[in-house]
């Protein structure tokens, strides 16, 4: 066959030419997109990840439209940006009955199976975490996090430190095993990871969040000291007021000496290794069974982790560490070694998967399909809306963050809008220039800033939709108050920012009752 077609272009299959292709997504939690091509990737040995860019394509400006667990896979999965869907918080997603991607699939004859995490649903995770996002506008700064910090367990042999995880990849690989090799139909297949995401911190007291950066020797050995870069600093007083709260807020503005911020950094890209491995597994499961040549793998992640970037971990942030993600796609009519610049998007993932599996795809979504940028299909014979915008959104509604934010990333340019586009500054960034986001050149180009805003309210009416945010969080806060009666003083006394709140309660109590 590779004789036969050496030197001619295939001709493109027509629909119902070529048999179905099963498809795979492997989505992570938390895994920095820039670790997947140079010179991020110097840092971390990466197997699997090189793997899937030698026999496929990766992206080189993907972007999470919500840097948060819960609103970024609820985009994910729908296909629609994170204000249509109104998945404002971790605890605010899809209604469990939303139609996805693998639903529709699934109804054409695939064969569908999901393990692990999923996390797109209303009503998950802490009760810290949701109280914390309905009252980041009311006038007060607590510390809501644990100070981030590293462990090293195990021994130079240990491989499965995120147990969990592994567990619901040997699922993944026996299913393959067991089950999809025999299917006479195609078959698509979910696997979500909680790696690379920090650690819960139960030393941080009660109600702890999770800023334990945690690996194994065997890990920390793929790791290059040598090529960790220990980024660059603003004095707290030249912060931008939102980074100074959000900074404040995850437990980072005291010291740090360059040795604890290169130890989480060289930590965090050891779980990423752990995490490749993961990938790794499901790749030699589809090699072992036959199953490689006839599967579409792509490989993403809900969002970044800033590892100590612009004083900061976890996500939460439209700086680069933090809402770039990875995405690599490999199999059938996927081009090998190909590095695509164009600006995409998770909520891309719904129109591809359609598109895959010869579904027609809806003309209501926010994405694209990534299909002819693989392919290198004219856009406009791919898809009858035209072709795919050169900007990507992404917006931000949640916990350690006082405003909305919405970011327009076009060409060279990040531009990030608050609020009501007036009460709080602009940021603009010439990512060429300053790859690493330190300068914020908002005052120098007002005319950039002004275009940029008109088209970024062409998509979104984002002073509309910060003041149903706003109003949203005070009505959650109120049934949530209510709900608890005698109980609310201590309750509240008691999450995660309990160290500080129980220095001044009468304090805090008042600046909510104020802001009510």
């Amino acid at each position: 066959l590779m004789a036969a077609g050496a030197g001619a272009r295939p001709r493109p299959a027509a629909p119902g030419d070529q048999p179905l292709s099963n498809v795979v997504l492997v989505a992570c939690d938390s895994l920095d997109g820039r670790l997947t091509f140079f010179p991020g990737n110097q840092t971390v040995d990466l197997p699997s990840i090189n793997f899937m860019k030698r026999h496929g394509t990766v992206f080189l400006n993907a972007y999470t439209n919500s840097p948060i667990c819960c609103p970024s896979r609820a985009a994910m999965w729908s296909g629609l940006f994170t204000h249509l869907t109104e998945s404002w918080n971790n605890f605010k997603g899809l209604d469990p009955d939303y139609v996805t991607w693998m639903d529709l699939m699934e109804k054409h004859g695939y064969r569908a199976q999901k393990f692990g995490k999923l996390d797109f649903t209303s009503g998950h995770h802490s009760v810290s975490n949701r109280v914390e996002a309905w009252t980041r506008d009311v006038d007060f700064l607590l510390r809501q996090e644990g100070r981030p910090m590293v462990k090293l367990t195990g021994h130079r042999k240990h491989v499965r430190v995120m147990e969990a995880d592994w567990q619901n990849t040997d699922k993944a690989v026996n299913w393959i095993k067991e089950e999809a090799v025999n299917l006479a139909q195609p078959f698509v297949l979910y696997l979500g990871l909680n790696l690379p995401h920090p650690y819960p911190s139960p030393y941080a007291g009660e109600n702890f969040g999770s800023s334990t950066f945690l690996t194994s020797p065997y890990w920390l050995e793929k790791v290059n000291y040598e090529a960790i870069k220990i980024p660059k600093w603003s004095s707290l007083s030249e912060m931008h007021p939102v980074d100074y709260y959000s900074s404040y807020t995850k437990n980072c503005t005291g010291e740090f000496t360059k040795e604890e911020v290169r130890n989480i950094r060289a930590f965090y890209y050891a779980m990423c290794a752990e995490t490749d491995a993961m990938l790794g597994e499901i790749i030699s499961a589809l090699q072992d069974t036959g199953l490689l040549g006839k599967t579409i793998i792509i490989f993403t992640a809900d969002h970044g982790e800033l590892a100590m970037e612009h004083r900061q971990f976890y996500k939460m942030s439209m700086y680069e560490g933090s809402s770039h993600v990875p995405l690599l796609v490999m199999g059938p009519g996927v081009r090998e070694q190909q590095q695509i610049p164009n600006v995409v998007s998770l909520v891309d993932i719904y129109p591809t998967m359609l598109d895959t599996a010869r579904i027609p795809v809806p003309q209501n979504l926010s994405g694209y399909s990534l299909i002819p940028l693989l392919r290198e299909k004219a856009e406009s014979e791919a898809s009858p809306r035209g072709p795919r915008p050169s900007w990507v959104l992404s917006e931000f509604h949640g916990c350690n963050v006082n405003s909305s934010v919405y970011m327009l990333r076009t060409g060279k340019w990040k531009y990030i809008a608050y609020s009501d586009g007036s009460s709080v500054p602009p940021q603009l960034f010439d990512l060429t220039a300053d790859p690493d986001e330190l300068t914020n050149v908002a005052i120098t180009f007002p005319i950039i800033v002004h275009s940029l805003d008109k088209i970024l309210r062409s998509i979104v009416n984002y002073p509309k939709v910060s003041s149903s945010v706003q109003e949203y969080n005070k009505q959650q806060f109120i049934s949530w108050k209510e709900s608890l009666g005698h109980n609310y003083s201590s309750v509240i006394a008691n999450l995660r920012w309990h160290q500080d709140w129980l220095k001044d309660q009468k304090k805090y109590e008042n600046a909510i009752d104020k802001w009510l």
